[in-house]
């Protein structure tokens, strides 16, 4: 497999993490480097680069989709929902900071678009937020390979 195809793997696998679709971005990001065959700026690089564009996702989907809560489809429960809003009403646009935490952090970046949280301001907050993921678990990797 190719250097390109790897980096297009751990792309769409920090994408999906960031979605609503299944996704073990750490995972692949740790299988990786402990191949050491892989640029590590690279791989921090890609895999935050798919993460921030899927939160940028449910960013949207928040903004614009709301008014399909009720539907079956939606895919963020009520409850969910309720308590990332009154997070965000406590904390606002701060709680972003932990969008790199599974499962609460999707639901943090779609709650951000309901709050109609500016885009800039939304990507500089969450990219801060997953690029310091990515570099404390390559930290941890490379210290344990």
């Amino acid at each position: 497999m190719s250097s390109f195809e790897v980096y297009l793997i751990l792309f769409i696998s920090s994408f999906t993490s960031s979605t609503i679709l299944p996704g073990h971005s750490e995972i692949a990001l740790t299988a990786l480097i402990s191949q050491k065959k892989y640029e590590i700026f690279y791989l921090i690089f890609f895999a935050s680069f798919g993460n921030i564009l899927g939160s940028i996702v449910n960013w949207y989907l928040g903004f614009y989709f709301l008014k399909f809560k009720n539907k079956k489809w939606f895919p963020f429960k009520k409850k969910y929902l309720d308590n990332a809003s009154n997070s965000f009403v406590k904390y606002g646009k701060w709680t972003l900071l932990l969008s790199w935490v599974p499962f609460i952090g999707d639901v943090i970046t779609l709650v951000a678009g309901i709050f109609r949280v500016p885009l800039h301001e939304f990507v500089i907050i969450v990219s801060i937020a997953k690029i310091g993921r990515y570099i404390f678990v390559s930290l941890i990797a490379l210290s344990i390979f």
